[in-house]
């Protein structure tokens, strides 16, 4: 069974994925979903907790679907 935290790590290593085969940088990811570079590493990291209209946000800001955002398997 997963805590909410194992939940934003996966979430957060999804979006990770996504913005490196993208060959983004988190600046440039920062930029496209005008939101700080420390905010990215936090989500990338974790340790943001997030809430479902910044995960479609970011998502969109990717050209992603967020099944691939919260595939948590």
């Amino acid at each position: 069974m997963l805590d909410y935290v194992d939940v934003l790590k996966k979430i957060g290593l999804n979006f990770r994925i996504a913005r490196v085969k993208k060959s983004l940088s988190q600046e440039a990811f920062a930029e496209l979903a005008n939101v700080h570079t420390n905010y990215i590493g936090k989500v990338e990291r974790g340790e943001q907790n997030l809430t479902i209209k910044k995960i479609v946000s970011l998502a969109n800001s990717l050209e992603i679907s967020l099944d691939n955002i919260l595939k948590i398997d």
